[in-house]
């Protein structure tokens, strides 16, 4: 894997016994011997995860407001205050989803990180986008900046004596999707776990020291296997599996995202979706839980009967809640029992709504 990028926390995680992967053109652990225990600390305790490999990109100028109001789905006029984020998808003009992201406001400015994987796509849409427009806007990636996720429910406990002295205490008072900026770090309440928790951007020379002091607070290292089973656990959708350029907002459980009021905003896309909206969405995301035996993953068709048939996008075992669980695109008019193929052999399954859990509970 020399030819892949490497975050400053490499050598950490492979002290620290990680097997590492490839991921969006990134070495990554993967685990640190057990998948399944990383997925219980997590929901049972606190685990630190190293995401550096998103790109965190800071969006100012005059034009800034107005060009992503342009940009993204969701309308960042509804950040009134300092601090406030707000989860977005950006569309090409078709309504396709080119990736989902988090926005950050900053005074007059903004702050966004989007995918790893999408990372150059991503980087090229904005920049087109604001030439088009002749905004006067900045776009800057921050490279010089990593990323750790601390979650779980004792998460915030054991994080917050290792910030910012000066800072503490108004990250204590952060409420969820707020994100505080701490000298030359920044502390948002934000996660792709389902649990409450901190995901702190810092300068990358500063990673190694805090990963250690997190680890000897008493939080657990967790690599990508056990992120991707407590997102799904969450009903959190992954790009690239549960929605890309060939689905939209719509047909992926991602309709509250999108900022229809005011009339007058013209998102990229918009025109597309009005028009999905407006002929019926003939597909809708869905939650899947197994009731045969069997361990559900993604690719897999789902028999909705005269409804017709659709597909897993995401499937894995649930380790808190003991069966296999997915999320599936699926025909609009579907029932709550379908059948998926699995080897073969049709799988009776039971058809819920996400998320399966939050917090620890169970919401099935």
């Amino acid at each position: 894997m020399s030819d892949l990028k490497q975050t400053t926390l490499h050598d950490s995680h492979c002290a620290a016994g990680a097997r590492m992967v490839e991921f969006g053109g990134w070495s990554m652990p993967v685990h640190y011997g057990s998948q399944m225990d990383e997925h219980h600390q997590v929901r049972r305790h606190a685990g630190v995860f190293d995401v550096s490999h998103m790109t965190v990109v800071d969006v100012s100028g005059a034009g800034a407001t107005d060009y992503l109001r342009r940009l993204l789905a969701n309308d960042v006029a509804r950040l009134h205050d300092t601090g406030r984020a707000l989860y977005s998808c950006m569309l090409e003009p078709g309504g396709g989803v080119i990736d989902d992201l988090i926005v950050y406001r900053l005074g007059a400015d903004y702050r966004l990180v989007v995918n790893a994987a999408t990372r150059d796509k991503d980087l090229a849409w904005m920049q087109q986008v604001a030439e088009d427009a002749e905004a006067l806007v900045s776009i800057v990636e921050r490279a010089d900046l990593g990323m750790l996720a601390v979650q779980g429910p004792m998460a915030r406990d054991l994080c917050l004596p290792l910030l910012p002295e000066a800072h503490r205490d108004v990250c204590a008072a952060l409420k969820p999707f707020h994100a505080a900026e701490c000298g030359d770090w920044f502390v948002a309440r934000t996660g792709y776990t389902g649990e409450d928790g901190f995901e702190v951007i810092l300068p990358a020379k500063d990673c190694p020291a805090f990963w250690q002091a997190l680890l000897a607070a008493g939080v657990a290292p967790a690599g990508l296997g056990a992120r991707d089973t407590l997102r799904l656990e969450a009903g959190m959708n992954l790009y690239g599996s549960d929605m890309d350029e060939e689905t939209t907002p719509l047909e992926s459980g991602l309709g509250w995202t999108v900022a229809w009021e005011p009339e007058d905003r013209d998102f990229i896309g918009r025109a597309a979706l009005e028009a999905q909206k407006k002929a019926g969405v003939s597909r809708r995301m869905v939650g899947l839980v197994l009731e045969g035996r069997g361990v559900l993953r993604s690719h897999m068709s789902v028999d909705a009967g005269a409804a017709g048939t659709g597909e897993t996008t995401s499937g894995s075992f649930s380790p808190t809640l003991g069966v296999s669980i997915a999320l599936a695109r699926v025909p609009a008019g579907c029932g709550d029992e379908v059948s998926v193929d699995i080897r073969g052999k049709a799988v009776p399954a039971r058809v819920v709504k996400p998320p399966f859990v939050r917090q620890g509970k169970s919401f099935i």
